[in-house]
């Protein structure tokens, strides 16, 4: 089996999704357009090269998440072994907002069931009224 060539640099869109940062490439080129995307402070186009030790972060609202890279990659890897190329660097801070953001929709219904009924309705806005009056 030949070792794999020692990649050094790459296209930060190409990284972002090889990492599993993005779905597609083409979202991680979208929000390198967006400004989305900084790295060492400074926004960057999605033909940036990222190199070696670098600090990446990403906006994906309502998180910021950081990451440092540890070593370039340009083909994409399973989800275990993204963390050979990358650290998490976010904070807890940003990691709580992201289950907050996901538990503050009160009315949350399971996929397949349409819309609530006009019962359904009224009793969801009861419900949504008692608990936002303090």
């Amino acid at each position: 089996m030949s070792p794999e060539p020692e990649i050094s640099s790459v296209r930060i869109d190409k990284f972002l999704w090889s990492v599993r940062l993005y779905k597609t490439r083409s979202q991680a080129s979208d929000e390198c357009r967006k400004g989305r995307v900084i790295i060492n402070n400074i926004q960057v186009k999605p033909s940036r090269i990222v190199e070696g030790n670098e600090i990446i972060t990403v906006r994906k609202p309502p998180v910021t998440y950081t990451y440092r890279v540890i070593k370039p990659i340009e083909n994409r890897v399973s989800a275990k072994l993204a963390s050979n190329f990358i650290e998490d660097l976010t904070p807890e801070q940003e990691k709580i907002k992201l289950e907050i953001s996901h538990s503050a929709f009160p009315g949350f219904r399971q996929k397949g069931l349409g819309r609530p009924t006009k019962k359904e309705r009224r009793n969801l806005n009861r419900f949504i009224d008692d608990h936002d009056s303090p």
